[in-house]
């Protein structure tokens, strides 16, 4: 390869990975999403479509956990605690697409053996979601397709959605409602792109 390709190819290949790093411009239309995270290095449709076949969680269930818990930014995470000015952590150690906790992606690392797995990754975080919804199918007997409970037993954890604890927590269920009302317009979405 000549100098002057090699430059063209890195700077393209910036250029997507650029594009790959902020979160798609609209994140209430399921189309959008997919045409925009389509192309030579991506493909999230692909993605989530072989999480679903995996898992048996429809595809606007998946996009909609993601949509409520990071609004489909790759380095979300939840807010800084502050004493007076001085940065003291944050409330938990939620991280990315799927603000999967330190402990809980530890263990789906080693349950599932994708050692590299990164909450960064979409193809990664989709992943997760899923194997995190059959799980909590399996384990609490939750629909796989009823988005609002998957989602609180999701940000309660299996023990917690049992303790009924998301109950006295209105981010839980605002998180739920989102999830129900994004899966919904989602499905409606997917069936005509």
């Amino acid at each position: 390869m000549t100098g002057h390709a090699t430059r063209l190819f890195a700077l393209l290949a910036i250029l997507t990975l650029g594009a790959c790093a902020s979160p798609p411009k609209n994140t209430g239309n399921s189309c959008a999403i997919f045409e925009q995270r389509s192309g030579l290095f991506t493909d999230w449709r692909g993605d989530a479509e072989r999480v679903s076949a995996e898992f048996g969680v429809p595809v606007s269930v998946l996009m909609a956990t993601i949509q409520a818990e990071s609004n489909f930014k790759p380095n979300a995470r939840p807010p800084r605690t502050w004493f007076l000015f001085i940065p003291t952590g944050r409330i938990s150690s939620a991280y990315g697409y799927a603000q999967a906790l330190d402990g809980t992606w530890d263990e789906y690392r080693r349950r599932t053996g994708r050692s590299f797995a990164r909450r960064d990754n979409f193809a990664d975080a989709i992943h997760f979601i899923g194997w995190y919804h059959a799980d909590t199918s399996r384990r609490l007997g939750i629909s796989r397709s009823d988005a609002a409970r998957l989602y609180l037993a999701y940000h309660s954890g299996h023990a917690g959605y049992e303790r009924e604890v998301w109950r006295k927590r209105p981010e839980a269920l605002r998180g739920a409602r989102r999830a129900a009302t994004m899966a919904a317009r989602y499905e409606a979405q997917l069936r005509r792109c």
